[in-house]
């Protein structure tokens, strides 16, 4: 096995053991500030310490470890993505970013002390928001745009975000800690995987990501009224399914026609009995797209939908929104460096895809310039266990990520 292949079967080792690391019996489930989140922590300073890292956890629950450059105290290069998970996820998204930002920090080690800049690496902490419903919470603090009004949610169990930092060992009043300036950081570079057949449609095993979609997410009801099946007529009707029902066909009919993307990933009936009439329907609803006006536009086209069919039924309507995340460009400088790094794995002229999903380069974005490199996943299957990565894709996307930095590094010299 070749020296890059033996670096990407560790990093896969390394993927699969955190894949152990779950709060459910069958399947992969890892939510912040729970017990597999600190468990894993554990693991990732571990491999951190080993590459030659100094190490620590902020108080927003991020994993960190740093590299000097050629002299103590120099603003930092940050590598990372995040270390928690969906329901039922694969062991890719997010993980394979970090164990392959502590391996490319392993190979320039010995080098570092040419470096014109630190070289950090982060674990974040939430970027998927399972637990709270509120995405990013880790990168948000580092980016020291940190909500107040977070701490009060609560997850399934009832457990407040405050609560579950003081459980975590965390102090929620230096939450503030967790922030770093601009002046600190040279910029974020960012490993994962592509979550789409886009690559693999075009037979390359990397890409350089453009822009990341700005996501708009929301808490949906359909208000009807609960009644018995057999004998209420549907002229006297208000079944809350049926107007949720016609909302999600809408949605999607509304995303292709208007560029954009918008899913419907959650909906539930109550009272839920099988001879009653719903009289209540809550949905989630997420919506993307490339460019934010045309996001925007979208969500307005669904809740116009949604309010003119509903009071057409005679039901009520509403639509919450829980999160809201601006659109982001890949800094054009740092794209250059990861040209060159995919360049040099033999792809002089890389694909460059932008991205559908969030990542939390989107909130580090506030304060220093980000970019990515997608790897290429085999049928775009991401958020299920179908996840996978092919070994020389990863030998590859190390390769790359390792020349990135160097590329970097002689542009900073």
């Amino acid at each position: 096995m070749s020296h890059a292949a033996g670096d990407a079967r560790r990093v896969l080792d390394r993927c699969d053991e955190l894949a152990t690391v779950t709060s459910i019996a069958h399947g992969l489930e890892r939510v912040h500030l729970s017990p597999e989140h600190a468990r894993v922590n554990v693991m990732a300073a571990a491999w951190m310490a080993e590459a030659g890292l100094r190490t620590w956890q902020d108080q927003a629950g991020n994993q960190w470890g740093r590299l000097e450059g050629r002299e103590p105290g120099l603003p930092a290069l940050v590598l990372g993505s995040h270390l928690d998970t969906v329901t039922d996820a694969g062991r890719y998204d997010g993980m394979l970013g970090v164990v392959s930002a502590i391996e490319v920090a392993r190979r320039l080690a010995p080098k570092a002390a040419e470096l014109p800049f630190a070289l950090e690496v982060v674990a974040f902490s939430d970027e998927e928001g399972t637990r709270f419903s509120t995405a990013l919470m880790g990168s948000f603090a580092v980016a020291g745009n940190w909500h107040q009004d977070w701490w009060d949610r609560a997850d399934r169990h009832g457990t407040t975000v405050r609560e579950a930092a003081k459980n975590f060992g965390l102090d929620p009043e230096r939450v503030h800690e967790a922030a770093r300036t601009p002046e600190e950081l040279v910029g974020y570079l960012e490993l994962h995987i592509e979550q789409g057949p886009y690559l693999e449609a075009a037979d390359r095993p990397l890409g350089v990501v453009t822009s990341i979609a700005g996501a708009r997410r929301f808490t949906g009801k359909v208000v009807g009224e609960a009644r018995h099946a057999g004998g209420t007529p549907y002229a006297r009707r208000k079944d809350a399914l049926v107007g949720a029902s016609e909302i999600v066909l809408a949605v999607e009919r509304l995303a292709v026609e208007l560029h954009g993307i918008a899913t419907v990933g959650r909906l539930q009936a109550y009272p839920g009995g099988v001879n009653v009439v719903p009289g209540l329907v809550e949905f989630s609803l997420d919506v993307r797209a490339e460019h934010d006006e045309d996001r925007d536009a979208l969500v307005d086209r669904i809740a116009q939908y949604g309010r003119d069919f509903c009071a057409g039924r005679g039901l009520g309507f509403e639509l919450v929104e829980a999160h809201n995340a601006a659109g982001v460009y890949c800094d054009a400088d740092l794209m250059d460096s990861v040209v060159a790094g995919i360049a040099a794995t033999g792809d002089a002229e890389p694909l460059r895809i932008w991205s559908r999903a969030g990542h939390d380069a989107m909130a580090i974005a506030a304060i220093t310039p980000v970019a990515m490199i997608f790897v290429r996943c085999e049928d775009g299957i991401s958020h299920a266990p179908g996840e996978m990565v092919r070994l020389e894709d990863v030998a590859a996307g190390l390769d790359a990520f390792e020349a990135m930095v160097l590329d970097l590094a002689r542009r900073r010299s």
